[in-house]
């Protein structure tokens, strides 16, 4: 059976996340139903793997799964079939390609991209509700940087990692954070850009709700590094809500999308 990858965007805001769910609307769920429009195994119950799981009101930008067809597709009229079935859930394929057998969405992915986008001001968000977290005032973007640096490199990240996290070790490693601070009307943006190979998880709020901490002055950016050696949970800062949350992006070697 052929075996396509798709580039995936969604909003995440009706769904109870990425993973098929039998009373809930998930996002693995609407492209199974536009799947089983086009294809047998699918309308018999196959299912899509995908390269993480994204927890409920997360969205994405650059999500990726694959499936295993019947009919060899021609990729483009592939991901025009989908986008027409999907209507009008808010998902996209952004693009489809023919991968080899030995291409797997989550197992050959070598890096997983997120950015959490974080709104400074006292006006309510009007264009970006459900899609930012809001606090009232401006953060310290120096502090956060120093804080975030105590972050990079191979650790033991049980202190950010979720009780009900199902990965054999909390130990990873963190290959980039980058803040950027941008202005916008009466207030600042903050994207938290954060690279690895892999999450635990709630690893990425665990982390921005920390950091937001440092940014506000609650604490010293050296507070991160002592909740990091302290391997404990209750050492975290508070877990900032999934609204803010993207999965923008899966790396793969070779690339299966063009461009």
């Amino acid at each position: 059976m052929p075996r396509f990858a798709l580039l995936i965007e969604y909003d995440g805001t009706p769904f109870a996340g990425w993973q098929a769910q039998a009373d809930q609307p998930s996002v693995q769920g609407a492209i199974e139903a536009a799947l089983a429009r086009l294809d047998p195994g699918f309308a018999q119950g196959a299912r899509i793997a995908a390269a993480g799981r994204t927890d409920a009101g997360v969205h994405a930008t650059g999500q990726v799964a694959h499936a295993d067809l019947a009919r060899d597709w021609d990729p483009f009229r592939l991901s025009e079939a989908l986008n027409w079935h999907l209507k009008p859930a808010p998902v996209a394929i952004l693009s489809a390609a023919r991968v080899g057998d030995d291409f797997h969405a989550r197992f050959s992915a070598h890096e997983r991209r997120y950015t959490f986008r974080l709104v400074a001001r006292r006006a309510p968000v009007t264009h970006d509700r459900g899609r930012v977290w809001q606090v009232q005032n401006p953060l310290d973007l120096d502090a956060m940087q120093a804080g975030a640096a105590h972050l990079l490199g191979l650790h033991d990240f049980t202190t950010f990692r979720s009780t009900m996290c199902q990965s054999n070790s909390p130990v990873k490693t963190l290959d980039q954070i980058r803040i950027e601070e941008i202005a916008i009307p009466q207030g600042r943006e903050y994207r938290f850009h954060l690279r690895a190979r892999s999450f635990l998880h709630n690893q990425v709020r665990s982390i921005v709700g920390t950091l937001e901490r440092v940014g506000a002055g609650s604490w010293p950016p050296s507070r991160v590094a002592q909740a990091l050696a302290a391997r404990d949970r209750a050492a975290c800062g508070p877990v900032c809500p999934p609204q803010g949350l993207y999965l923008t992006g899966v790396g793969y070697d070779p690339a299966p999308f063009p461009g």
